[in-house]
């Protein structure tokens, strides 16, 4: 029997998180290196994946199936493909640097504050989140990737609600009600979308009689299963729209915001850079390959969300006084990217949205990262408490200016490559969604710039000016991400390599090819 790699890759941060949460609560520093050490320990995993995965080889590879609920016909099966691989990859390299920014966030503060929690509590809750979304990019089963899918929600719910951003202007009481507003609503709009797709997954078991996506996407393509069109479409709609939520995608959109603002920096990273990939990628590897003929049928309504996505999560952003929900709408309008990309159903618009879901998470984590370094040396989220930060602090805004160019796509930075890839692929099938979401990459030079020019540039404010730079622990979390935007900005192929077949069968599924460009190339 073949050692179960992807197993171990999802166990072992699931068996750090129990060795991190067990350590005596006096130890708190060695909480902190276990968590790190498991982290680590993860991301060696990740690559060993990385490094088996033939990106020529079968669909689904590294493969595990297990009898579970037998009479139910639920299985605990296991693969991956490019596009898993790719992104299981990318949680295991933010995770170290989510623990190490976040080294300091679940200290006690002053002796009978009522914001004093557990520092091992923090640290654990972020591996099992980490072990949670990598068994959900994991699993082939449809029952055993709704369990995982709702279960994440649990541990989100108390980082968000218990361990909030300590910079608020409103004092503690008033920042306390907010932080579980802010939790709350994450978990009421995530599990009414779950409890939708419950339904969902029940009417695919009634119609398939098994949960195997392997072997209902084979039973479909092989005329072995039919679906009534009516049945097709609200299956496909009860899954797309648990989907939509933890994108997010507007309409569905609007905990991310409450989320990231209340959330400390790592968390907020672990929210959109990690966790809301789920949603997207599970449009790729379930929607699609489940409901090929509803997921065109849907194409055109779900393009037009994903382009007022993108002009409208551009457009709230730029009206942003905080730091924080800037950052939050402008992950909103990359999200409508990454959908457009995905329903675009050309290989150049898929592989751009799997790009820009790795590209989006580092590049986030970059920003998202320096701007909570940023908000604690300050003590104050608000863009107008800031002000000539470049002049006391040169080594935090210039990563701070890399981290929003990466956000607006520059060309040379990582995201560009992808963004770029996803309005070709959209515009050779859809022109008019193209030219539209087109007007977002404006909007983001906007909010960027203005972003950087308001609290980096003009006159030190008094109360920066003793601003620290950037500490070593602090360039060790950035340095390596902004090294690989860098890096995959000039040469992605490493990762289109991995993605590219996975797209080409992805298309195969729902029977669409390429748009034939209607001027040849001179010879």
């Amino acid at each position: 029997m073949s050692f179960p790699l992807l197993t171990a890759t999802a166990a072992l941060p699931a068996i750090g998180a129990i060795a991190t949460a067990a350590v005596p609560a006096a130890r708190r520093t060695a909480a902190k290196w276990l968590a790190l050490l498991f982290s680590l320990a993860t991301l060696a995993l990740a690559i060993t994946v990385l490094v088996r995965f033939d990106p020529d080889g079968e669909r689904y590879q590294l493969t595990e199936s297990h009898s579970w609920i037998a009479d139910f016909g639920v299985r605990y099966e296991l693969g991956v493909d490019g596009i898993a691989v790719a992104l299981i990859a990318l949680t295991a390299l933010l995770i170290p640097f989510i623990v190490l920014a976040g080294w300091h966030d679940a200290d006690p503060l002053e002796t009978g504050s009522r914001r004093w929690r557990p520092t091992q509590g923090f640290f654990a809750l972020i591996l099992a989140v980490e072990a949670m979304v990598i068994i959900s990019f994991e699993a082939t089963d449809v029952f055993l990737f709704y369990i995982f899918f709702e279960a994440m929600l649990i541990p989100m719910y108390f980082l968000i609600g218990g361990f909030g951003d300590r910079a608020h202007e409103h004092g503690e009481e008033k920042a306390a009600t907010q932080r579980s507003y802010a939790a709350v609503k994450f978990l009421l709009y995530n599990l009414a979308g779950g409890l939708i797709m419950l339904a969902a997954v029940i009417g695919l078991y009634v119609v398939a009689g098994n949960f195997s996506l392997t072997e209902i996407a084979q039973a479909r393509a092989n005329g072995e299963l039919e679906m009534a069109t009516n049945t097709e479409r609200w299956l496909f709609l009860g899954f797309f729209f648990a989907f939509a939520v933890k994108a997010p995608l507007w309409p569905l959109h609007t905990w991310l915001p409450n989320a990231m603002q209340e959330s400390t920096a790592p968390v907020a990273v672990l929210i959109t850079a990690v966790v809301d990939k789920v949603g997207t990628f599970a449009m790729l590897r379930f929607c699609l390959q489940l409901f090929p003929e509803a997921s065109k049928w849907a194409t055109p309504v779900i393009l037009v969300l994903a382009v007022i996505s993108i002009i409208y999560g551009a457009l709230l952003a730029v009206g942003q006084r905080d730091i924080k929900r800037l950052i939050a709408y402008a992950s909103i309008s990359h999200f409508g990217f990454i959908v457009m990309g995905i329903f675009a159903m050309t290989s150049q618009g898929q592989s751009g949205a799997t790009l820009y879901m790795v590209n989006h998470g580092i590049s986030t984590a970059v920003l998202m990262l320096i701007a909570g370094f940023l908000i604690s040396r300050r003590g104050s989220r608000l863009i107008a408490d800031f002000g000539g930060v470049q002049k006391v602090a040169p080594v935090l805004a210039g990563t701070f200016l890399i981290g929003g160019l990466a956000t607006l796509s520059l060309p040379g930075l990582a995201p560009f490559v992808s963004e770029f890839l996803v309005l070709v692929g959209t515009f050779t099938r859809y022109p008019v969604i193209g030219i539209i979401a087109t007007f977002g990459i404006v909007l983001a030079a906007l909010y960027t710039l203005v972003l950087y020019q308001r609290t980096m540039t003009g006159p030190v404010k008094p109360e920066v000016a003793a601003m620290p730079d950037l500490r070593v622990r602090e360039i060790a979390v950035v340095a390596p991400l902004v090294v690989l935007l860098v890096f995959l900005g000039v040469y992605p192929k490493p990762v289109t390599d991995v993605v590219n077949p996975a797209v080409k069968q992805t298309l195969s599924d729902v029977q669409k090819k390429d748009p034939q460009p209607e001027v040849e190339a001179a010879k």
